[in-house]
C-alpha cells in the first residue's frame, strides 16, 4: 500500500515530454507528406517548409546509388564499389563513396517496400532517423539527469534548427548523428550495467553501424575513447575489460562487413585513399571547408547562440560530482579537437551529433541557475519555451526565408544579414 502522507508524483512532466516529442516529430516530417495527402493539406500551414527545394549534388549521388541497387540487387554492391573506384580515378575531385552503406541500404529497403522513388526514400530515411534521435534524446537524458532535465533537453532538441534541417533533405549527417549518439548512450548504459551481455551486444552493433554509416566515424570514435578515459579517471560507472574489448571489436566488425561489401580489402582501402586525396582538392571544400580552429564555435554561435552560451556556462561551472556533464563534455571536447584540425573538411553539418550534448549542458545550467529561485520550475519552463521559440525563429530565418542548404559561414552570415 502507498503511504497516504507521501504526495503522489505529478503526471505533468510525462505529459510535457509526450507533447514535446509530438511537436518535434511533426516538425521533422517530410514536407511532401502534407502535399501528397489531401486530408493533411491544412497542416502544411503549420509545418515550416524548407526554402530550398532543389536536389543537391550529394543528394543526386545517393539517389543514383539507390537506383543502382534497386536495379541490380544487393549482391551487386562489389560492382558498385568497383565502379566508384574507376570513376573517382578519372575525376579531378572527390564524390561521396558507396561505403556509406547504412543510409543507402535503408533507403533501398524503403524504396523496395513502399515503392517511393529513390530520392523520396532517402528523405524519408533522413526524417525517420531525425525522429529516432529525438526519441533517443528523451531516453538518454532521463538516464543522465532525471525527468526535469529530460523534458528541458528534449524541448531544446525538438526545436534545434540544424536537427530539423537535416530531417528535410537527403543528407547523411542526421543519420550519422543518430548512430553516434546511440553509441554514446549505450556506452553510458554499459558503464552503469557492467558486463551485461545484452547491453554490450547493443553497444558493439551500434559501433559497427557507425563504421557502416560514414567515414566520420573516426571523429565520433575518438570522442568515445575520450569518454572511456574520463569515465575511468572520474569513476563514472565501471570500465570493464569486456567493455574495452567491445569498444575495439565493434568497429572491427563494421570494417569487416564493409570490406565484404566492397569485394576485397584492396578495393575498400583504394576507395578511402581516393576519397582523402581527391577531397583535398575539391573546389567547394577549398572555398568553404577551411578556417581557424574555432570555426565550429563561430558557426554554432550563428545558428544557436543562446544554447551554446548556456552550454559553456555548464562547462565553466563544472563540478567533479556531476558525472553526466563530465561524460558529455569529454565527448564534445575530444571530437571537437579532431574535427577542428581537418583541413578543408569543416562543415556545421558534421557537428550534428553535438546538438544533444549541447542541449543537455544548456538545460543543466538553467536547472542549476534557477534552483535558488522561488518557483524554479516555472522560471525553467518559461526560459525553455523562450529558447525553443528563438530556435524555431532561427530555423525560419535560415532555412525557410533565406533557403539555406549548405551550412557554411558565408550563407549563415548573409541569412542573418550580418553580410549584405
Amino acid at each position: 500500500m502507498t503511504d497516504p502522507a507521501r504526495p503522489r508524483p505529478s503526471a505533468l512532466p510525462l505529459i510535457g515530454i509526450c507533447a514535446v516529442l509530438a511537436v518535434g516529430i511533426f516538425l521533422r516530417l517530410p514536407p511532401a507528406l502534407f502535399v501528397e495527402r489531401a486530408p493533411l493539406h491544412f497542416l502544411e500551414i503549420l509545418h515550416p517548409q524548407p526554402g530550398y527545394t532543389g536536389v543537391g549534388f550529394d543528394e543526386n549521388l545517393y539517389r543514383e546509388y539507390v537506383k543502382t541497387l534497386s536495379q541490380a540487387g544487393l549482391s551487386s554492391y562489389p560492382d558498385l564499389a568497383e565502379g566508384y573506384v574507376n570513376l573517382q580515378t578519372r575525376l579531378p575531385s572527390a564524390i561521396l563513396p558507396p561505403t556509406r552503406f547504412l543510409y543507402i541500404f535503408c533507403a533501398y529497403l524503403w524504396h523496395q517496400t513502399t515503392g517511393a522513388d529513390p530520392l523520396a526514400a532517402l528523405k524519408n530515411i533522413s526524417s525517420l532517423f531525425s525522429i529516432l534521435t529525438l526519441v533517443l534524446t528523451a531516453i538518454f537524458s532521463i538516464h543522465l539527469g532525471g525527468i526535469r532535465l529530460c523534458l528541458a533537453t528534449s524541448a531544446l532538441m525538438a526545436f534545434a534548427p540544424t536537427q530539423i534541417h537535416m530531417s528535410q533533405h537527403a543528407l547523411i549527417d542526421g543519420v550519422f548523428a543518430c548512430v553516434a549518439l546511440a553509441c554514446l548512450w549505450l556506452l553510458w548504459e554499459n558503464l552503469h550495467r557492467p558486463n551485461d551481455w545484452l547491453w554490450l551486444a547493443g553497444y558493439g552493433i551500434a559501433l559497427a553501424l557507425l563504421v557502416l554509416t560514414k567515414e566520420n566515424a573516426l571523429f565520433a570514435y575518438f570522442g568515445l575513447l575520450a569518454v572511456l578515459a574520463a569515465s575511468y579517471w572520474f569513476r563514472i560507472g565501471i570500465v570493464t575489460r569486456f567493455l574495452l574489448a567491445t569498444t575495439l571489436i565493434g568497429p572491427l566488425l563494421g570494417v569487416a562487413i564493409l570490406v565484404n561489401l566492397c569485394g576485397s580489402l584492396g578495393t575498400a582501402i583504394h576507395i578511402y585513399q581516393l576519397l582523402v586525396s581527391k577531397a583535398a582538392v575539391l573546389p567547394y571544400a577549398l572555398k568553404t571547408g577551411d578556417g581557424p580552429w574555432y570555426r565550429y564555435l563561430v558557426d554554432l554561435s550563428l545558428v544557436s547562440p543562446i544554447v551554446l552560451l548556456l552550454a559553456f556556462g555548464a562547462i565553466f561551472t563544472l563540478k567533479r560530482s556531476n558525472s553526466a556533464v563530465i561524460f558529455l563534455t569529454a565527448f564534445l571536447a575530444a571530437s571537437f579537437l579532431v574535427m577542428c584540425n581537418v583541413r578543408y573538411g569543416m562543415n556545421l553539418r558534421y557537428a550534428n551529433m553535438w546538438d544533444l550534448p549541447l542541449c543537455f549542458l544548456a538545460a543543466s545550467y538553467l536547472v542549476a541557475l534557477f534552483a535558488r529561485f522561488r518557483r524554479a520550475d516555472l522560471w525553467l519552463a518559461l526560459s525553455i519555451m523562450a529558447l525553443c521559440a528563438f530556435d524555431l525563429r532561427q530555423y525560419q530565418i535560415l532555412f525557410v526565408k533565406f533557403g539555406l542548404y549548405e551550412l557554411v559561414p558565408e550563407g549563415l552570415l548573409r541569412a542573418l544579414q550580418i553580410l549584405k
